[in-house]
């Protein structure tokens, strides 16, 4: 689906211009997007004033990040209904130079991030994403899902015992009511529904505006205090490009996600840069950054069925109205409905197939290892990049030790006109993990003078295959010996012709 620009202006692609005016034209699917939207919002307030408590900075900065993220990536993304705001991602990467540095330091750590994100996807880092197995997006899945439970327990703990009521009853509504009318969103009537008998019946429970201040006015421009010298971009550096990278990955990963839920496509290129220039204007407006929100994508698509930009657009905008505007109504919001709706994200999010015995028995084990091994590193580390990672290291060494015992080597001992040969013939893929053993495999010493390597069924993949191929003929050669290759395609015979018998013996 390719993005058309005007004037070095995105613009929506015929498509996605259909389908929001189709939204538009017809009050049904509007309401969906309005409401969605109007839900998304709520579950943001509290999550950007946590974020931003994380951080170590003033809740209105996640607030106002929340509102410029939604809003820019409504207009400049590649996945249609995928929710951007402050994330915890970014605020742990970020935390340590509000500590050392301070606010505006970590402002211009945002602007590059952004900057860097908009690098990274004129260098094509989208592409990557096909590199990443589909058990590690699995276990992606279900790691969040289990950190999106986890980050709700705090709030059950040492609270009022109304509280477990409360959620109980929001619960019953967010799982329930779908069962009966989906006309209005759950989670949206949850969130109503505690609040009015928390109100009406003046529970003593915790609340919106217990997690800090609600904005008093709008986010104006704002410019970091930092000296432009090559020392201040020393300290920015590494900051920035971790949040870059960790913000990039957490959301082409969501979109996939997406992809997947609505059974769509989507402009990976166009998302990552989107969120760079996102990442920017948010950045000079004051806010802490952020990326794809995985928890508030899903409330948006799966729980609320909205599908268009419009439905991002408004979480953006409703969220501004509801802390500037309405910010003591949204202060008694009680945080039971909230821990319900998240509660309930946690439960739609979570890959329940993949843990299913049948699943399991069914699927190799080496699949179910890089499955859990993204699981336990994404949720002991917190980080959905070292996860992401580890998980696609073990899917890379599985795959590879895998591919590596797929090699065989079979020796005959044949007559050709009097003469003694002795014919290997060579069977797989030959590459650093399977060519290291290939040395071992050959009678130095027994063999007759002449020796025939047939290599028609292979294929020479890297310098390590190279110099294996010169140490097994060095070998030879010292016991006087003569080899020939025979059999190589186009594309290994090139690549020996250019690197053989220059890479030492490597033995």
């Amino acid at each position: 689906m390719a993005t058309k620009t005007t004037a070095g202006h995105p613009v929506l692609t015929p498509e996605e211009r259909q389908s929001v005016l189709r939204t538009l034209k017809s009050p049904r699917l509007l309401k969906t997007e309005v409401l969605a939207g109007l839900v998304v919002a709520l579950a943001l307030i509290p999550e950007a004033i946590a974020f931003s408590i994380i951080a170590g900075v003033d809740p209105r900065i996640g607030l106002f990040a929340s509102f410029t993220m939604a809003v820019s990536i409504a207009f400049l993304g590649g996945r249609p209904a995928m929710i951007s705001a402050a994330t915890g991602a970014i605020a742990l990467v970020i935390a340590p130079l509000v500590k050392s540095h301070g606010v505006d330091y970590f402002i211009a750590a945002v602007i590059l991030a952004g900057v860097f994100q908009i690098l990274l996807a004129l260098l094509g880092v989208a592409k990557l994403m096909r590199f990443i197995p589909r058990q590690v997006m699995v276990g992606f899945v279900n790691a969040l899902a289990i950190l999106i439970f986890m980050s709700q327990v705090p709030e059950l703990l040492g609270v009022p015992w109304l509280v477990y009521p409360l959620t109980a009853l929001g619960l019953l509504i967010v799982f329930g009511l779908p069962k009966i009318t989906t006309v209005v969103p759950a989670p949206l009537v949850a969130i109503v529904v505690l609040t009015l008998i928390a109100v009406l019946a003046s529970l003593a429970v915790p609340t919106v505006g217990d997690k800090g201040e609600m904005p008093e006015s709008l986010p104006s421009l704002f410019v970091p205090n930092v000296p432009l010298s090559f020392e201040t971009l020393q300290v920015l550096f590494p900051y920035a490009l971790a949040m870059a990278f960790v913000g990039l990955l957490e959301s082409l990963m969501t979109a996939k996600l997406v992809d997947d839920v609505t059974d769509t496509h989507s402009h990976k290129t166009r998302e990552s840069w989107g969120q760079g220039v996102a990442n920017i204007i948010t950045g000079f407006f004051g806010g802490m950054g952020g990326c794809a929100m995985i928890g508030q994508t899903m409330i948006n698509v799966k729980a609320s069925g909205a599908r268009t930009r419009i439905s991002t657009f408004l979480a953006g905008v409703f969220l501004l109205i509801l802390v500037v505007a309405l910010g003591d109504i949204v202060a008694l919001i009680p945080m039971a409905a909230l821990v319900a709706v998240m509660i309930f994200v946690s439960v739609a999010t979570f890959d329940w197939h993949s843990i299913k015995p049948a699943t399991l028995r069914m699927m190799p084990k080496s699949e179910t290892t890089v499955m859990l091994a993204t699981v336990i590193f994404t949720v002991w580390t917190h980080n959905l990049a070292i996860g992401v990672g580890v998980g696609v290291l073990t899917a890379m060494v599985l795959f590879a030790n895998r591919v590596a015992r797929l090699v065989t080597v079979e020796r005959r001992i044949e007559e050709h006109f009097g003469e003694t040969i002795a014919k290997y013939e060579v069977n797989g893929e030959l590459f650093f993990a399977s060519s290291n053993d290939l040395y071992t495999q050959f009678e130095y010493a027994e063999d007759p003078e002449r020796i025939v390597i047939d290599l028609y069924n292979s294929h020479l993949w890297d310098a390590s295959t190279i110099a294996a191929v010169d140490a097994i003929t060095a070998k030879y050669a010292k016991y006087g010996k003569t080899v020939e290759i025979e059999g190589l395609n186009a594309a290994s015979l090139k690549m020996r012709e250019r690197m053989g018998g220059k890479l030492g013996a490597g033995h």
